[in-house]
Protein backbone atom coordinates (compact mmCIF):
# COMPACT_ATOMS: atom_id res chain seq x y z
CA UNK A 1 0.00 0.00 0.00
CA UNK A 2 1.42 3.17 -1.29
CA UNK A 3 1.77 5.89 1.54
CA UNK A 4 0.89 9.13 1.38
CA UNK A 5 2.92 11.93 3.45
CA UNK A 6 1.76 15.74 3.71
CA UNK A 7 4.97 18.18 3.97
CA UNK A 8 4.76 21.60 5.46
CA UNK A 9 6.71 24.14 4.07
CA UNK A 10 8.50 26.13 6.30
CA UNK A 11 6.39 29.64 5.46
CA UNK A 12 3.07 27.75 6.23
CA UNK A 13 4.51 26.38 9.73
CA UNK A 14 5.65 30.00 10.39
CA UNK A 15 2.45 31.70 9.10
CA UNK A 16 0.02 28.98 11.39
CA UNK A 17 2.48 29.49 14.41
CA UNK A 18 2.43 33.84 14.18
CA UNK A 19 -1.41 32.95 14.00
CA UNK A 20 -1.46 30.50 17.01
CA UNK A 21 0.81 33.24 18.43
CA UNK A 22 -1.38 35.95 18.15
CA UNK A 23 -4.74 34.46 18.94
CA UNK A 24 -2.90 33.20 21.99
CA UNK A 25 -1.95 36.70 23.63
CA UNK A 26 -5.23 37.89 22.53
CA UNK A 27 -7.42 35.04 24.53
CA UNK A 28 -4.71 35.76 28.09
CA UNK A 29 -5.27 39.80 27.35
CA UNK A 30 -9.07 39.12 27.93
CA UNK A 31 -8.71 36.59 30.55
CA UNK A 32 -6.50 38.85 32.57
CA UNK A 33 -9.46 41.46 32.18
CA UNK A 34 -12.13 39.58 32.48
CA UNK A 35 -13.93 41.14 29.45
CA UNK A 36 -16.78 39.47 28.63
CA UNK A 37 -18.30 39.10 24.95
CA UNK A 38 -20.93 41.28 25.61
CA UNK A 39 -22.75 41.16 22.38
CA UNK A 40 -22.27 37.91 21.89
CA UNK A 41 -24.13 37.82 25.04
CA UNK A 42 -27.12 40.24 23.58
CA UNK A 43 -27.03 37.43 20.38
CA UNK A 44 -27.72 34.49 22.83
CA UNK A 45 -30.66 36.82 24.83
CA UNK A 46 -32.12 37.18 21.36
CA UNK A 47 -32.31 33.83 20.39
CA UNK A 48 -33.53 32.19 24.22
CA UNK A 49 -36.10 35.22 24.01
CA UNK A 50 -37.48 33.19 20.61
CA UNK A 51 -37.14 30.00 21.79
CA UNK A 52 -39.09 31.12 24.70
CA UNK A 53 -41.31 33.43 23.37
CA UNK A 54 -40.58 36.53 24.97
CA UNK A 55 -40.79 40.40 23.50
CA UNK A 56 -37.85 40.34 21.51
CA UNK A 57 -37.42 44.27 21.70
CA UNK A 58 -38.77 44.20 25.78
CA UNK A 59 -35.02 43.22 27.57
CA UNK A 60 -32.08 44.11 28.06
CA UNK A 61 -28.93 42.40 29.14
CA UNK A 62 -25.18 42.51 30.61
CA UNK A 63 -24.24 45.08 33.23
CA UNK A 64 -24.76 47.71 30.50
CA UNK A 65 -28.86 47.14 29.82
CA UNK A 66 -27.80 46.65 26.24
CA UNK A 67 -30.97 46.09 24.51
CA UNK A 68 -31.79 43.99 20.28
CA UNK A 69 -31.36 46.18 17.83
CA UNK A 70 -31.37 43.80 14.73
CA UNK A 71 -34.32 42.63 12.95
CA UNK A 72 -36.29 39.54 13.93
CA UNK A 73 -34.68 37.58 11.03
CA UNK A 74 -31.24 38.45 13.26
CA UNK A 75 -33.05 37.02 16.24
CA UNK A 76 -33.58 33.91 14.37
CA UNK A 77 -30.32 33.01 13.14
CA UNK A 78 -29.27 33.58 16.63
CA UNK A 79 -31.52 30.36 17.92
CA UNK A 80 -28.51 28.03 18.01
CA UNK A 81 -26.10 30.25 20.12
CA UNK A 82 -28.75 28.94 23.09
CA UNK A 83 -27.74 25.30 22.14
CA UNK A 84 -23.92 25.75 23.95
CA UNK A 85 -22.87 26.71 27.48
CA UNK A 86 -21.29 30.37 27.65
CA UNK A 87 -17.97 29.37 28.15
CA UNK A 88 -18.23 27.15 24.55
CA UNK A 89 -20.18 30.26 22.66
CA UNK A 90 -17.06 32.48 23.70
CA UNK A 91 -14.74 30.28 22.52
CA UNK A 92 -16.85 29.54 19.28
CA UNK A 93 -16.88 33.68 18.60
CA UNK A 94 -13.69 33.73 19.11
CA UNK A 95 -12.25 31.01 17.12
CA UNK A 96 -15.69 32.07 14.40
CA UNK A 97 -14.11 34.98 13.85
CA UNK A 98 -11.02 34.19 13.69
CA UNK A 99 -11.50 32.67 10.66
CA UNK A 100 -13.59 34.93 9.21
CA UNK A 101 -10.60 36.97 9.39
CA UNK A 102 -8.80 34.83 7.13
CA UNK A 103 -11.66 34.50 5.21
CA UNK A 104 -12.44 37.83 4.57
CA UNK A 105 -7.98 38.27 4.09
CA UNK A 106 -8.82 35.56 1.31
CA UNK A 107 -11.96 37.63 0.05
CA UNK A 108 -9.94 40.64 -0.05
CA UNK A 109 -6.82 39.36 -2.11
CA UNK A 110 -9.31 38.11 -4.64
CA UNK A 111 -10.73 41.91 -4.96
CA UNK A 112 -7.14 42.99 -5.33
CA UNK A 113 -6.24 40.47 -7.75
CA UNK A 114 -3.25 39.14 -5.51
CA UNK A 115 -2.43 35.23 -5.17
CA UNK A 116 -3.80 34.02 -1.76
CA UNK A 117 -1.94 31.08 0.13
CA UNK A 118 -2.50 29.63 3.28
CA UNK A 119 0.84 31.07 4.47
CA UNK A 120 0.55 34.35 3.86
CA UNK A 121 -3.50 34.94 5.00
CA UNK A 122 -2.34 32.95 8.38
CA UNK A 123 0.47 35.87 8.83
CA UNK A 124 -1.77 38.31 7.45
CA UNK A 125 -4.60 37.34 10.00
CA UNK A 126 -2.04 36.96 12.99
CA UNK A 127 -1.60 40.90 12.56
CA UNK A 128 -4.59 42.26 11.24
CA UNK A 129 -6.30 40.72 14.82
CA UNK A 130 -4.40 44.00 16.54
CA UNK A 131 -6.42 46.57 14.06
CA UNK A 132 -8.76 48.11 16.35
CA UNK A 133 -12.03 47.35 13.93
CA UNK A 134 -10.86 43.93 14.69
CA UNK A 135 -9.63 43.94 17.85
CA UNK A 136 -13.28 44.99 19.05
CA UNK A 137 -15.44 42.84 16.97
CA UNK A 138 -13.41 40.01 18.38
CA UNK A 139 -13.65 41.19 21.96
CA UNK A 140 -17.39 42.17 22.03
CA UNK A 141 -18.38 39.15 19.86
CA UNK A 142 -19.88 41.09 17.22
CA UNK A 143 -20.63 39.66 13.26
CA UNK A 144 -18.96 42.54 11.51
CA UNK A 145 -16.83 40.42 9.74
CA UNK A 146 -19.66 37.64 9.30
CA UNK A 147 -20.98 40.69 7.26
CA UNK A 148 -18.35 41.69 5.53
CA UNK A 149 -17.50 38.51 4.31
CA UNK A 150 -21.34 37.32 3.23
CA UNK A 151 -20.76 41.09 1.01
CA UNK A 152 -17.51 40.96 -0.23
CA UNK A 153 -18.00 37.15 -1.34
CA UNK A 154 -21.10 38.26 -3.30
CA UNK A 155 -19.61 40.98 -4.99
CA UNK A 156 -16.42 40.07 -6.12
CA UNK A 157 -17.64 36.68 -8.21
CA UNK A 158 -18.45 37.04 -11.95
CA UNK A 159 -20.54 39.76 -13.13
CA UNK A 160 -23.39 37.13 -14.35
CA UNK A 161 -23.14 34.26 -11.96
CA UNK A 162 -26.16 32.84 -10.49
CA UNK A 163 -27.89 34.47 -7.76
CA UNK A 164 -25.32 37.33 -7.13
CA UNK A 165 -26.54 40.12 -5.06
CA UNK A 166 -28.82 37.44 -3.11
CA UNK A 167 -26.02 37.33 0.02
CA UNK A 168 -26.52 41.42 0.26
CA UNK A 169 -29.60 40.92 0.60
CA UNK A 170 -29.12 38.45 3.44
CA UNK A 171 -26.71 40.87 5.55
CA UNK A 172 -29.00 43.70 5.46
CA UNK A 173 -31.85 41.60 6.24
CA UNK A 174 -29.32 40.50 9.59
CA UNK A 175 -28.40 44.60 10.01
CA UNK A 176 -29.84 47.02 7.84
CA UNK A 177 -26.54 48.98 6.75
CA UNK A 178 -25.17 46.89 4.25
CA UNK A 179 -28.22 47.82 2.32
CA UNK A 180 -26.37 50.75 0.69
CA UNK A 181 -24.72 48.10 -1.54
CA UNK A 182 -28.13 47.89 -3.14
CA UNK A 183 -27.95 51.47 -4.33
CA UNK A 184 -24.19 50.57 -5.52
CA UNK A 185 -25.09 48.26 -7.56
CA UNK A 186 -27.94 50.38 -8.95
CA UNK A 187 -25.50 53.23 -9.66
CA UNK A 188 -23.04 50.67 -11.06
CA UNK A 189 -25.69 49.31 -13.77
CA UNK A 190 -26.18 46.34 -12.22
CA UNK A 191 -29.98 46.07 -11.77
CA UNK A 192 -30.10 42.11 -12.02
CA UNK A 193 -28.19 42.04 -8.82
CA UNK A 194 -29.90 44.63 -7.20
CA UNK A 195 -33.13 43.34 -7.84
CA UNK A 196 -31.51 39.97 -6.68
CA UNK A 197 -30.77 41.40 -3.43
CA UNK A 198 -33.74 43.62 -2.68
CA UNK A 199 -35.89 40.38 -3.19
CA UNK A 200 -33.38 37.96 -0.88
CA UNK A 201 -34.38 41.30 1.78
CA UNK A 202 -38.24 41.05 1.15
CA UNK A 203 -37.46 37.40 1.94
CA UNK A 204 -35.42 37.73 5.25
CA UNK A 205 -38.37 40.34 6.11
CA UNK A 206 -41.43 38.26 5.32
CA UNK A 207 -39.66 34.74 7.30
CA UNK A 208 -39.05 37.07 10.22
CA UNK A 209 -43.02 38.17 9.32
CA UNK A 210 -44.21 34.68 9.48
CA UNK A 211 -41.77 33.09 12.40
CA UNK A 212 -42.35 36.38 14.56
CA UNK A 213 -45.33 38.80 13.79
CA UNK A 214 -45.48 40.87 16.97
CA UNK A 215 -42.14 41.66 16.96
CA UNK A 216 -42.27 41.92 13.23
CA UNK A 217 -44.66 44.81 13.70
CA UNK A 218 -42.94 46.20 16.54
CA UNK A 219 -39.61 46.62 14.56
CA UNK A 220 -40.57 47.93 10.92
CA UNK A 221 -43.22 49.92 12.65
CA UNK A 222 -41.10 51.82 15.83
CA UNK A 223 -37.44 50.00 16.89
CA UNK A 224 -36.10 50.70 13.67
CA UNK A 225 -36.31 54.14 14.05
CA UNK A 226 -34.89 55.09 17.71
CA UNK A 227 -31.78 54.97 16.77
CA UNK A 228 -31.14 55.89 20.19
CA UNK A 229 -31.56 52.29 21.46
CA UNK A 230 -28.49 51.55 19.46
CA UNK A 231 -26.62 53.97 21.72
CA UNK A 232 -25.05 57.53 22.19
CA UNK A 233 -24.21 59.04 18.72
CA UNK A 234 -22.00 61.25 20.34
CA UNK A 235 -19.70 59.38 22.02
CA UNK A 236 -16.05 58.81 20.47
CA UNK A 237 -17.10 55.18 19.74
CA UNK A 238 -19.12 56.09 16.85
CA UNK A 239 -17.11 57.43 13.66
CA UNK A 240 -20.11 58.24 11.56
CA UNK A 241 -20.46 61.98 10.35
CA UNK A 242 -23.13 62.10 12.92
CA UNK A 243 -20.74 61.16 15.52
CA UNK A 244 -18.21 63.76 14.27
CA UNK A 245 -21.00 66.50 13.94
CA UNK A 246 -21.89 66.38 17.57
CA UNK A 247 -18.84 66.36 18.93
CA UNK A 248 -17.00 69.41 17.01
CA UNK A 249 -20.52 71.18 17.43
CA UNK A 250 -20.79 70.22 21.28
CA UNK A 251 -24.34 69.14 20.92
CA UNK A 252 -25.87 65.71 21.56
CA UNK A 253 -27.76 65.42 18.39
CA UNK A 254 -26.90 67.54 15.59
CA UNK A 255 -29.79 67.13 13.61
CA UNK A 256 -29.46 68.91 10.52
CA UNK A 257 -26.24 69.44 10.62
CA UNK A 258 -25.58 66.18 10.47
CA UNK A 259 -28.58 65.35 8.20
CA UNK A 260 -27.74 67.60 5.46
CA UNK A 261 -23.88 66.59 5.11
CA UNK A 262 -24.87 63.12 5.16
CA UNK A 263 -27.00 63.31 2.21
CA UNK A 264 -24.54 65.24 0.72
CA UNK A 265 -21.34 62.99 1.29
CA UNK A 266 -24.25 59.97 0.41
CA UNK A 267 -24.88 61.56 -3.35
CA UNK A 268 -21.26 61.84 -3.64
CA UNK A 269 -20.48 59.07 -2.53
CA UNK A 270 -22.51 57.32 -5.17
CA UNK A 271 -21.27 59.27 -7.49
CA UNK A 272 -18.01 58.31 -6.72
CA UNK A 273 -18.12 54.88 -6.72
CA UNK A 274 -20.10 54.96 -10.21
CA UNK A 275 -16.90 56.49 -11.57
CA UNK A 276 -14.31 54.38 -10.04
CA UNK A 277 -16.93 51.21 -11.76
CA UNK A 278 -17.32 47.77 -10.56
CA UNK A 279 -14.06 47.04 -8.90
CA UNK A 280 -11.89 47.16 -5.90
CA UNK A 281 -12.16 51.08 -6.01
CA UNK A 282 -16.34 51.51 -6.15
CA UNK A 283 -16.83 48.76 -3.50
CA UNK A 284 -14.90 50.35 -1.02
CA UNK A 285 -15.89 53.50 -1.91
CA UNK A 286 -19.39 52.52 -1.16
CA UNK A 287 -18.10 50.95 1.73
CA UNK A 288 -16.85 53.85 3.20
CA UNK A 289 -19.93 55.80 2.18
CA UNK A 290 -22.17 53.95 4.07
CA UNK A 291 -19.98 53.80 7.16
CA UNK A 292 -20.18 57.68 7.29
CA UNK A 293 -23.88 58.78 6.88
CA UNK A 294 -25.06 55.46 8.81
CA UNK A 295 -26.37 56.86 11.26
CA UNK A 296 -24.36 55.04 14.13
CA UNK A 297 -21.15 53.14 13.08
CA UNK A 298 -19.40 51.97 16.17
CA UNK A 299 -15.65 51.15 15.20
CA UNK A 300 -15.60 47.85 15.27
CA UNK A 301 -17.84 48.10 12.20
CA UNK A 302 -14.94 49.69 10.29
CA UNK A 303 -13.29 45.97 9.31
CA UNK A 304 -13.56 47.36 5.89
CA UNK A 305 -10.10 48.72 6.30
CA UNK A 306 -8.94 45.25 5.67
CA UNK A 307 -9.69 44.84 2.17
CA UNK A 308 -8.70 48.43 1.74
CA UNK A 309 -4.78 48.14 3.28
CA UNK A 310 -5.09 44.73 0.86
CA UNK A 311 -6.01 46.76 -2.14
CA UNK A 312 -3.49 49.37 -1.58
CA UNK A 313 -0.94 46.36 -1.11
CA UNK A 314 -2.11 44.97 -4.45
CA UNK A 315 -1.42 48.09 -6.20
CA UNK A 316 1.76 48.41 -4.78
CA UNK A 317 1.27 51.40 -2.35
CA UNK A 318 2.96 49.81 0.38
CA UNK A 319 3.73 52.50 2.45
CA UNK A 320 0.20 53.95 1.87
CA UNK A 321 -1.07 50.49 3.40
CA UNK A 322 1.59 51.12 6.92
CA UNK A 323 0.05 54.46 6.92
CA UNK A 324 -3.54 52.96 6.71
CA UNK A 325 -2.45 50.03 9.00
CA UNK A 326 -0.98 52.45 11.74
CA UNK A 327 -4.32 55.01 11.53
CA UNK A 328 -6.53 51.73 12.35
CA UNK A 329 -3.92 50.48 15.09
CA UNK A 330 -3.37 53.56 17.08
CA UNK A 331 -6.51 53.79 18.92
CA UNK A 332 -6.19 57.30 18.78
CA UNK A 333 -9.57 57.62 19.68
CA UNK A 334 -9.27 56.55 23.11
CA UNK A 335 -7.01 58.78 23.94
CA UNK A 336 -9.13 61.84 23.96
CA UNK A 337 -10.85 62.26 27.25
CA UNK A 338 -13.88 60.17 26.79
CA UNK A 339 -15.43 59.20 30.23
CA UNK A 340 -19.54 60.23 30.87
CA UNK A 341 -19.77 63.36 28.49
CA UNK A 342 -16.51 64.73 28.20
CA UNK A 343 -16.78 63.41 24.17
CA UNK A 344 -19.06 66.85 24.01
CA UNK A 345 -16.27 68.76 24.76
CA UNK A 346 -13.34 67.96 23.68
CA UNK A 347 -11.31 70.82 22.67
CA UNK A 348 -10.66 71.65 18.59
CA UNK A 349 -7.17 70.00 18.58
CA UNK A 350 -8.57 66.98 20.13
CA UNK A 351 -11.27 66.43 17.14
CA UNK A 352 -9.03 64.46 14.65
CA UNK A 353 -7.91 61.96 16.77
CA UNK A 354 -11.63 61.61 18.16
CA UNK A 355 -12.35 60.52 14.13
CA UNK A 356 -9.21 59.08 12.96
CA UNK A 357 -11.35 57.03 10.23
CA UNK A 358 -13.37 59.84 8.92
CA UNK A 359 -10.38 62.05 8.46
CA UNK A 360 -8.05 59.37 7.09
CA UNK A 361 -11.10 58.47 4.12
CA UNK A 362 -11.07 62.19 3.58
CA UNK A 363 -7.38 62.36 3.25
CA UNK A 364 -7.33 59.29 1.09
CA UNK A 365 -8.22 61.16 -2.39
CA UNK A 366 -4.87 63.34 -1.85
CA UNK A 367 -2.80 60.07 -0.62
CA UNK A 368 -3.40 58.20 -3.32
CA UNK A 369 -3.20 60.92 -6.36
CA UNK A 370 -4.48 57.93 -8.86
CA UNK A 371 -7.07 58.40 -11.17
CA UNK A 372 -8.18 54.33 -10.29
CA UNK A 373 -9.07 55.59 -7.12
CA UNK A 374 -10.66 58.90 -8.34
CA UNK A 375 -14.01 58.03 -6.78
CA UNK A 376 -12.61 58.45 -3.41
CA UNK A 377 -12.35 62.09 -4.32
CA UNK A 378 -15.80 62.78 -4.06
CA UNK A 379 -16.27 61.36 -0.23
CA UNK A 380 -16.30 65.39 1.25
CA UNK A 381 -14.11 68.19 2.01
CA UNK A 382 -10.31 66.96 2.93
CA UNK A 383 -9.19 67.17 6.12
CA UNK A 384 -5.69 68.39 7.82
CA UNK A 385 -3.84 65.10 8.23
CA UNK A 386 -2.26 64.95 12.02
CA UNK A 387 0.61 62.59 11.36
CA UNK A 388 1.81 62.00 14.89
CA UNK A 389 -1.34 60.56 15.59
CA UNK A 390 -0.13 56.66 15.01
CA UNK A 391 2.97 57.50 17.21
CA UNK A 392 0.89 58.84 19.59
CA UNK A 393 -1.56 56.11 19.61
CA UNK A 394 1.61 53.70 19.39
CA UNK A 395 2.59 54.95 22.63
CA UNK A 396 -0.60 54.98 24.75
CA UNK A 397 -2.61 51.91 23.55
CA UNK A 398 -6.28 52.22 24.71
CA UNK A 399 -6.90 48.33 24.27
CA UNK A 400 -10.48 48.58 24.84
CA UNK A 401 -13.43 50.58 24.26
CA UNK A 402 -14.92 52.11 28.26
CA UNK A 403 -17.57 50.19 30.09
CA UNK A 404 -16.62 47.05 27.07
CA UNK A 405 -19.39 47.33 25.16
CA UNK A 406 -21.68 49.88 26.36
CA UNK A 407 -24.87 49.48 23.69
CA UNK A 408 -21.59 49.60 20.82
CA UNK A 409 -23.60 47.44 18.36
Amino acid sequence: MRRYVTSWSPNAVTGILLLVLSCTGFAVLCAVHGLPMADALVYRAEGAAVVDGRDLYGFTVTEWELPATYPPFAALLFVPTTWLPLAALKGAFLVGNVALLVLLLHLSCRLAGLPSRAAPLCAAAACALWLEPVFQTVLFGQINLALACLVLWDLTRLDGAVGKGFAVGVAAGIKLTPAFFVAYLLVTGRVREAGTAVVAFAGTVLLGVLALPAASADFWTRRVFETGRVGKAWIVDNQSLQGLAARVLHVPEPRLAWAVPAVVVAAAGLWGARRAGAGAWGLLVAAGTALLVSPISWSHHWVWCVPLIVVLVGEGRLRLAGLVAVVFTARTLWLVPHEGSADLHLAWWQQVLAAPYAVLLAALPSLLRSPRARGLGHLGPLWGWVSRAGGVGLRRVGWVSRAGGTGRR
